[in-house]
């Protein structure tokens, strides 16, 4: 037996080893609740999973079929005192085949306006690294070149120390993270953010792409990273307002410019973009047999030019119009997407998406 099989591939001992432990833990919790909480303060366990079918087009090629599993996620949050708090997050990436860790934070909170994480989370950025995929309004987050640009070391996160604290209507952080593990440069990553809510206020550091109508929200925010000289700066808006009955109207928008520092493609320096999105949320209840959801109508446009590269200067245009059910909100919702991706003046093929995404929470 090879060492390459003993500790990589699904059959590995490093993966029995990794699943083993997560079933221990699973078992301790479920065994003995009670020791649990007296020894730890509360302990929740979660899960989440996000899979789909998309039918790609390209051109100049022909055609794929594809059943995917995207994302599976585990969350184990706890409280050590009511000021000590941790968070440990794995995900299963459907595209490698393998479990990494998300999240591990040990975070200290003595008031909403003084809070220091220290460990592996996501840094101040933009909003949409800060919802992530699964507390995004549309389903094919991520591929517009534009969102979430900036360097991670796995899944928009990085290890690091940051300060975030709540002001009322005004949301500030900031915080130094590892170059080495994110970019290769051993020269610390500064990051911060300050966000302005106009109306209703938004708690807590992570964010959502919309509230499905629990918020009237008009929230501007701009953040930015930077190390040995380069930076990537983005701006984002968030406005959404009630529909009487139970709907809502969100519209989102982000401006990304990364300088040196981050982008879709490392064989560009520059690039630079903005996208505007819109979506209405039905406030009527629809029933399919025993389930009840309501309709949501979802268009999207971006566009973000790629310059300073080893080839000639391009741009990318996204189109994704989403019809998707919410059965109840983040924790249980269908979706259906079209996509249509352009590059001008480049050698990548363009093409265009039609899919069926499911996203379950619990």
């Amino acid at each position: 037996m090879s060492r390459k099989y003993l500790w990589d591939g699904p059959g590995s001992i490093a993966h029995r080893l990794a699943a083993g432990s997560l079933l221990l833990l699973g078992s301790l919790i479920l065994a003995a609740p009670s020791q649990a909480q007296t020894n730890l303060g509360p302990v929740t366990v979660g899960a989440g999973l996000q899979t789909g079918y998309d039918h790609t087009s390209t051109t100049g090629t022909g055609s794929t079929d594809e059943f995917n599993l995207d994302s599976i996620r585990l969350y184990i949050n706890g409280s050590v005192t009511d000021n000590i708090k941790f968070m440990f997050n794995t995900e299963y990436d459907g595209g490698t085949n393998k479990i990494g860790v998300l999240d591990a934070v040990a975070q200290i909170g003595i008031s909403p306006e003084f809070n220091i994480w220290f460990g592996r989370f996501l840094p101040p950025s933009d909003r949409a690294n800060l919802y992530g995929p699964y507390y995004s309004n549309e389903f094919k987050v991520y591929t517009d070149g534009i969102q979430d640009g900036y360097p991670a070391a796995y899944a928009g996160r990085d290890n690091g120390i940051m300060y975030w604290g709540d002001f009322q209507k005004v949301k500030v952080s900031a915080g130094a993270f590892d170059g080495r593990t994110t970019t290769g440069d051993y020269k610390v990553i500064g990051a911060a953010r300050v966000q302005i809510d106009f109306w209703d206020k938004e708690e807590g550091y992570y964010l959502n792409g919309t509230y499905y109508g629990d918020k009237n929200l008009l929230a501007i925010g701009g953040a930015t990273q930077f190390q040995s000289g380069h930076t990537g700066t983005t701006a984002d808006f968030l406005m959404e307002r009630k529909v009487k009955g139970g709907g809502a109207v969100s519209i989102e928008s982000e401006y990304s410019n990364y300088n040196g520092f981050g982008g879709y493609n490392p064989n560009f320096k520059n690039s630079q973009g903005a996208y505007g999105l819109a979506a209405y949320l039905f406030p009527k209840e629809v029933a399919m047999g025993k389930i009840k959801g309501k309709f949501q109508i979802l268009g999207k446009f971006a566009k973000a030019d790629f310059t300073h590269g080893t080839t000639r200067n391009y741009n990318q245009k996204t189109t994704e119009i989403d019809f998707n059910y919410i059965i109840k909100q983040f924790k249980a919702r269908v979706f259906t997407y079209y996509k249509d991706t352009v590059f001008v003046d480049a050698i990548t093929p363009n093409f265009w998406q039609i899919g069926l995404g499911l996203q379950i929470q619990m």
